[in-house]
């Protein structure tokens, strides 16, 4: 048997069992996580979600960020919501319990048009949208694309603004090629996603520290996935296509609402992706010594952001109408 042969055979070896111990983490992150609500079919895929709350209030619609899923707003927020509104907690397409057909539905008109869709199919009209992070770039491109149908944002650490690079806690998901982001998602991803969590959740919730339960009660077992991965890298690239076109229609946002930051966010900084948007109508606050997780580590303070929001511009609206 040759060296070459032998090298060959020993790499086939250790990428099946990555890949025998991927399908372990699975199985062991969906039994932590399993799925919590209902599943609705649209085109391009399907949308997961939870409902809670009178449908006969306002309606809320709750979209998480990169590498998330709904459980990040089920944590703490939804059930307090719930008690004045209507609230729909949803994967984004592809993430959690959803699905995306393919890695062209990543970009941001796509994730708006597959969401837009499936509120159309609940019978929800005029929502008032939270979107965190990455969801808050979802939900701008769905304020500008169904304006009709938005009542107000209330985005929570929102990217607003094209970035240089990748924040460095998200660089491994830069992979552009289809195949090869199949390959690495369902061999060493999901095993070297499960040796770094620890590091990674630090990254991500600085200067606060991750909650203990955050793999299981805030959903995070279930980036223990080789769709997870794959989901999260198509995010990426699909984010540095559609952004900027994004970012050159904000002139024409005429959904009002506001916008709350984390003064000490690692992963997105509040002037720029903050500040930037109050010359479109958006306001504008801070938490000092508050991070990127502020969902999470402060959901009374975004909780009562969501509140004001939704009650000024609900009475707005009402008066305009003179209902």
């Amino acid at each position: 048997m040759s060296i070459l042969l032998s090298l060959a055979l020993l790499l086939a070896a250790i990428l099946l069992g990555m890949h025998l111990w991927t399908r372990r983490l699975t199985r062991q992150g969906m039994d932590m996580v399993p799925q919590q609500g209902q599943i609705v079919p649209v085109q391009g895929g399907s949308i997961h979600y939870v409902e809670k709350g009178d449908p006969t209030n306002q309606t809320i619609v709750m979209i998480h960020g990169l590498s998330g899923q709904l459980q990040h707003f089920t944590y703490a927020l939804v059930d307090e919501l719930a008690k004045d509104y209507h609230v729909l907690a949803v994967d984004r397409p592809g993430c959690g319990y959803s699905t995306r057909d393919e890695a062209q539905l990543a970009a941001l008109p796509e994730q708006a048009r597959m969401i837009h869709e499936f509120l159309e199919i609940k019978g929800v009209d005029k929502t008032v949208l939270v979107g965190h992070s990455l969801g808050g770039a979802v939900s701008l491109a769905m304020a500008l694309d169904y304006p009709e149908k938005t009542q107000a944002l209330a985005l929570l650490a929102p990217l607003t603004q094209q970035m240089p690079g990748t924040p460095a806690v998200f660089k491994p998901l830069e992979i552009r090629t289809e195949w090869l982001r199949n390959l690495i998602g369902n061999t060493i991803a999901v095993p070297m996603a499960r040796k770094t969590a620890p590091l990674v959740l630090n990254d991500v919730f600085a200067p606060e520290p991750a909650p203990a339960d955050f793999l299981d009660r805030a959903g995070g077992a279930l980036g223990l996935r080789p769709s997870a991965f794959i989901t999260a890298s198509q995010d990426v690239i699909g984010i540095e296509a559609s952004l900027d076109p994004l970012c050159q229609r904000y002139g024409d946002l005429n959904v009002p609402g506001g916008i709350l930051f984390g003064a000490e966010d690692p992963i997105l900084s509040a002037d720029i992706h903050g500040a930037t948007m109050t010359k479109f109508g958006l306001t504008f606050e801070t938490l000092e010594n508050r991070g990127h997780m502020i969902l999470i580590t402060t959901p009374d303070t975004c909780a009562h952001f969501i509140r004001q929001i939704a009650k000024t511009h609900s009475a707005l609206a009402t008066s305009q109408t003179g209902r």
